[in-house]
Protein backbone atom coordinates (compact mmCIF):
# COMPACT_ATOMS: atom_id res chain seq x y z
CA UNK A 1 0.00 0.00 0.00
CA UNK A 2 1.49 3.21 -1.25
CA UNK A 3 0.95 6.95 1.14
CA UNK A 4 -2.07 7.53 -1.05
CA UNK A 5 -3.85 4.62 -0.74
CA UNK A 6 -3.03 4.57 3.11
CA UNK A 7 -4.14 8.49 3.24
CA UNK A 8 -7.30 7.02 1.25
CA UNK A 9 -7.96 4.13 3.19
CA UNK A 10 -7.30 6.54 6.48
CA UNK A 11 -10.09 8.98 5.36
CA UNK A 12 -12.51 6.13 5.76
CA UNK A 13 -11.98 5.54 9.22
CA UNK A 14 -9.16 2.78 8.73
CA UNK A 15 -6.48 3.02 12.01
CA UNK A 16 -4.38 0.34 10.25
CA UNK A 17 -3.78 2.72 7.54
CA UNK A 18 -3.29 5.80 9.55
CA UNK A 19 -0.83 3.77 12.21
CA UNK A 20 0.93 3.02 9.07
CA UNK A 21 1.34 6.69 8.47
CA UNK A 22 2.10 7.48 11.92
CA UNK A 23 4.92 4.80 11.92
CA UNK A 24 6.32 6.74 8.40
CA UNK A 25 6.62 9.92 9.82
CA UNK A 26 6.42 10.47 13.84
CA UNK A 27 10.10 10.57 13.94
CA UNK A 28 10.11 13.87 12.19
CA UNK A 29 6.93 14.81 13.84
CA UNK A 30 8.69 14.39 16.85
CA UNK A 31 12.16 15.63 15.86
CA UNK A 32 9.95 18.85 14.87
CA UNK A 33 8.57 18.97 17.81
CA UNK A 34 11.40 18.87 20.11
CA UNK A 35 13.59 20.97 18.20
CA UNK A 36 10.82 24.08 18.46
CA UNK A 37 10.03 23.18 22.24
CA UNK A 38 13.59 22.20 23.50
CA UNK A 39 11.52 19.64 26.38
CA UNK A 40 11.34 15.82 25.76
CA UNK A 41 7.85 15.66 27.44
CA UNK A 42 6.13 18.80 25.84
CA UNK A 43 7.56 17.24 22.76
CA UNK A 44 6.01 13.63 23.33
CA UNK A 45 2.98 15.85 24.21
CA UNK A 46 2.82 18.04 21.05
CA UNK A 47 3.48 14.97 18.74
CA UNK A 48 0.22 12.98 20.23
CA UNK A 49 -1.63 15.96 19.52
CA UNK A 50 -0.72 16.54 16.39
CA UNK A 51 -1.24 12.89 14.88
CA UNK A 52 -4.86 13.23 16.69
CA UNK A 53 -5.28 16.19 14.88
CA UNK A 54 -4.26 14.88 12.19
CA UNK A 55 -6.54 11.75 12.26
CA UNK A 56 -9.46 14.17 12.65
CA UNK A 57 -8.77 16.87 10.16
CA UNK A 58 -7.33 14.68 6.97
CA UNK A 59 -10.54 15.45 5.05
CA UNK A 60 -8.58 19.13 5.31
CA UNK A 61 -5.64 17.52 3.37
CA UNK A 62 -5.62 18.77 -0.33
CA UNK A 63 -2.95 16.45 -1.64
CA UNK A 64 0.82 17.98 -1.89
CA UNK A 65 3.55 17.19 0.39
CA UNK A 66 1.66 14.61 3.25
CA UNK A 67 4.69 15.54 5.39
CA UNK A 68 4.61 19.24 4.99
CA UNK A 69 0.97 19.15 6.21
CA UNK A 70 1.16 16.64 9.05
CA UNK A 71 4.66 18.76 10.24
CA UNK A 72 2.33 22.25 9.54
CA UNK A 73 -0.08 20.51 12.42
CA UNK A 74 2.43 19.70 14.28
CA UNK A 75 4.25 23.11 14.67
CA UNK A 76 0.54 24.82 15.26
CA UNK A 77 -0.05 22.14 18.41
CA UNK A 78 3.72 23.59 19.20
CA UNK A 79 2.62 26.80 19.02
CA UNK A 80 -0.65 26.32 21.36
CA UNK A 81 1.77 24.71 23.78
CA UNK A 82 4.35 27.78 23.55
CA UNK A 83 1.60 30.60 23.82
CA UNK A 84 -0.32 28.60 26.97
CA UNK A 85 2.80 28.31 29.06
CA UNK A 86 4.32 31.46 27.51
CA UNK A 87 7.37 29.82 27.27
CA UNK A 88 8.71 31.90 25.26
CA UNK A 89 7.15 35.16 23.69
CA UNK A 90 6.94 35.23 19.76
CA UNK A 91 7.38 38.46 17.56
CA UNK A 92 6.26 38.11 14.39
CA UNK A 93 9.38 39.46 12.40
CA UNK A 94 10.03 40.02 8.75
CA UNK A 95 14.05 40.79 8.62
CA UNK A 96 15.11 43.42 6.06
CA UNK A 97 18.28 44.23 4.29
CA UNK A 98 18.57 39.88 3.27
CA UNK A 99 18.11 39.01 -0.63
CA UNK A 100 16.71 35.80 0.07
CA UNK A 101 19.41 33.97 -2.10
CA UNK A 102 20.28 30.38 -1.70
CA UNK A 103 22.85 29.46 0.77
CA UNK A 104 25.07 26.86 1.30
CA UNK A 105 24.71 24.29 4.08
CA UNK A 106 25.52 26.45 7.10
CA UNK A 107 28.62 25.34 8.46
CA UNK A 108 27.05 23.95 12.11
CA UNK A 109 25.41 21.25 10.45
CA UNK A 110 28.34 20.06 7.94
CA UNK A 111 29.52 16.41 8.24
CA UNK A 112 32.96 17.33 10.12
CA UNK A 113 34.24 13.39 9.63
CA UNK A 114 34.21 12.92 13.46
CA UNK A 115 36.71 11.08 15.25
CA UNK A 116 36.25 8.94 18.39
CA UNK A 117 36.99 11.91 21.00
CA UNK A 118 34.78 14.15 18.71
CA UNK A 119 32.08 11.47 18.65
CA UNK A 120 32.27 11.51 22.21
CA UNK A 121 31.23 15.32 22.52
CA UNK A 122 28.42 14.89 19.69
CA UNK A 123 25.62 14.78 23.00
CA UNK A 124 27.33 17.99 24.38
CA UNK A 125 26.96 19.63 20.69
CA UNK A 126 23.50 18.82 19.98
CA UNK A 127 22.30 20.25 23.57
CA UNK A 128 24.58 23.29 22.53
CA UNK A 129 22.84 23.47 19.62
CA UNK A 130 19.37 23.15 20.90
CA UNK A 131 20.31 26.04 23.18
CA UNK A 132 21.17 27.96 19.74
CA UNK A 133 17.77 27.16 18.71
CA UNK A 134 15.50 27.71 22.25
CA UNK A 135 17.75 31.31 21.30
CA UNK A 136 15.97 32.19 18.39
CA UNK A 137 12.16 33.77 18.05
CA UNK A 138 9.82 30.83 17.08
CA UNK A 139 9.51 31.88 13.18
CA UNK A 140 13.16 31.80 12.80
CA UNK A 141 13.67 28.44 14.70
CA UNK A 142 11.07 26.82 12.77
CA UNK A 143 12.81 27.65 9.35
CA UNK A 144 15.83 25.70 10.60
CA UNK A 145 13.86 22.81 11.74
CA UNK A 146 12.73 22.29 8.53
CA UNK A 147 14.78 22.95 5.79
CA UNK A 148 18.51 21.86 8.01
CA UNK A 149 17.32 19.47 10.58
CA UNK A 150 14.15 17.60 8.38
CA UNK A 151 15.60 17.92 4.70
CA UNK A 152 12.86 19.40 3.36
CA UNK A 153 13.56 22.33 0.31
CA UNK A 154 12.55 26.05 0.69
CA UNK A 155 9.74 25.39 -1.57
CA UNK A 156 7.94 22.70 1.15
CA UNK A 157 8.68 24.42 4.22
CA UNK A 158 7.18 27.80 2.31
CA UNK A 159 3.98 25.14 1.89
CA UNK A 160 4.28 24.01 5.35
CA UNK A 161 4.14 27.84 7.27
CA UNK A 162 2.07 29.18 4.64
CA UNK A 163 4.51 31.94 4.33
CA UNK A 164 6.12 33.62 0.50
CA UNK A 165 9.17 31.51 -0.86
CA UNK A 166 11.30 34.88 0.13
CA UNK A 167 9.90 34.91 3.82
CA UNK A 168 11.78 31.84 4.17
CA UNK A 169 14.74 32.59 2.73
CA UNK A 170 15.11 35.55 4.35
CA UNK A 171 14.34 34.05 7.87
CA UNK A 172 16.91 31.15 7.31
CA UNK A 173 19.45 33.58 6.51
CA UNK A 174 18.74 35.55 9.53
CA UNK A 175 18.33 32.07 11.46
CA UNK A 176 21.69 30.65 10.33
CA UNK A 177 24.01 33.88 10.86
CA UNK A 178 22.65 33.61 14.87
CA UNK A 179 23.39 30.02 14.97
CA UNK A 180 26.63 30.48 14.00
CA UNK A 181 26.67 33.49 16.61
CA UNK A 182 25.59 31.23 19.16
CA UNK A 183 27.79 28.42 18.65
CA UNK A 184 31.01 30.30 18.94
CA UNK A 185 30.06 30.81 22.24
CA UNK A 186 30.41 26.60 22.31
CA UNK A 187 34.24 26.25 20.51
CA UNK A 188 35.38 23.72 22.86
CA UNK A 189 32.14 21.47 21.45
CA UNK A 190 33.16 21.98 18.07
CA UNK A 191 35.60 20.21 16.06
CA UNK A 192 38.60 21.67 14.46
CA UNK A 193 37.08 22.59 11.53
CA UNK A 194 34.36 24.01 12.54
CA UNK A 195 35.66 26.25 15.23
CA UNK A 196 37.34 27.60 12.31
CA UNK A 197 34.56 28.59 10.11
CA UNK A 198 33.01 30.00 13.37
CA UNK A 199 35.64 31.85 14.73
CA UNK A 200 35.83 33.73 10.81
CA UNK A 201 32.47 35.21 11.64
CA UNK A 202 32.91 38.93 12.28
Amino acid sequence: MDEIQMIEFARTGDLDAFNRLVLAYQDAAYSTAYRLMGDRVAAEDVTQDAFISAYRNLSSYRGGSFKAWLLRIVMNAGYDELRRNKRRPTTPLEPDGLDGEDLDEPAWLRDPGETPEESAMRAELNRAIQTCLDGLEVEFRVVVVLVDIQGMDYREAAESIRSPLGTVKSRLARARSRMQECLKGFRELLPAGLRLETEGIP
